[in-house]
């Protein structure tokens, strides 16, 4: 008889047993493993040699390829997360309302985030190619243009049409967690602020984003972390030619580790990446808390 408390008290912890081992195996220790790598002497064929101390971050922080990789990545991260919440919160707000084939348009909304990020960025490379791309082929056919014209003549332009892509594939996202809020607002609030004389934009501050601010927040929290560690849309787009001007942090770990033999160099560009997550993260948490204060 007194055995049963006790079990009840583990059986809490023998549940959550299994997500615990989980997220020690595929998550705290393989961010262990990269420190350890970003401090060791590794060699091109993956073999640690020893202690190396800083000298891994020292080589990259010396290097100006970094420093223009890590410009590119906040740019990328802003103008992407940025662009697609915006656009997000508005093609939620038009999803929101009833209108003659609401559900096909949202199936339609959602296919490019359903579909594969590989698949989107070689459709897109193809669409914006200077000779055959159908982006061209379509503008001459509406007599816009008379001749081709080349979409990526710089590292500037393919880094926005990178960023473009960004957007696109991500826009669905912020869509469908602003629609889920908007949902799950009662319309009751509307209609008595209606009654007060409440126009549109005054129930949009009033009313709207108040008790959108949670949806919000978690859509741009998780989309900072993914774009921030997006991968597939700069590899197969560019690989982060021409002249690794247009890496992100993602990518020219990638080239480093795998095309240069420069595992440490490219275990410390990690650790870079993951020390900005986790600044980023601890800023949002402050910030929940104080809100959380303030309301109380």
């Amino acid at each position: 008889m007194k055995k049963q408390p006790v079990l009840k008290k583990a059986e809490p912890y023998l549940w959550l047993a299994p997500s615990v081992l989980l997220m020690l195996s595929m998550i705290v220790v393989p961010v262990i493993t990269v420190f350890r790598l970003s401090v060791s002497d590794i060699s091109r064929a993956g073999v640690i040699k020893g202690f190396a101390g800083l000298e891994n971050f020292q080589a990259i922080f010396a290097s100006s390829k970094f420093w223009h990789t890590l410009q590119n990545t906040l740019v990328w991260t802003v103008v992407v997360v940025g662009v697609s919440t915006l656009l997000g919160f508005i093609i939620a707000m038009v999803l929101n309302q009833k209108f003659t084939g609401r559900k096909i348009v949202r199936a339609i909304v959602v296919f490019p985030w359903a579909t594969s990020l590989i698949i989107q960025s070689i459709v897109w490379k193809y669409i914006i190619t200077a000779d055959f791309g159908s982006l061209n082929v379509i503008l001459r056919k509406l007599g816009i243009i008379s001749q081709n014209i080349n979409w990526t003549p710089n590292a500037t332009a393919y880094f926005a049409w990178e960023c473009w892509i960004g957007i696109f594939v991500t826009v669905p996202f912020v869509t469908f967690c602003v629609l889920s809020g908007l949902q799950s607002i009662d319309e009751n609030y509307y209609e008595a602020a209606e009654i007060d004389g409440a126009g549109f934009w005054k129930k949009l501050g009033s009313i709207t984003l108040p008790l959108l601010k949670p949806s919000l927040t978690v859509s741009t929290v998780l989309n900072i972390i993914y774009v921030f560690n997006s991968f597939p849309i700069i590899w197969t787009i560019t690989k982060g030619d021409p002249a690794d001007k247009t890496h992100t942090l993602a990518t020219y770990l990638y080239k480093l580790a795998f095309t240069n033999g420069r595992m440490g160099q490219a275990a410390a560009v990690s650790v870079v990446g993951f020390v900005i997550l986790c600044i980023c993260a601890g800023i949002y948490m402050v910030l929940s808390l104080k809100a959380e204060k303030e309301g109380q």
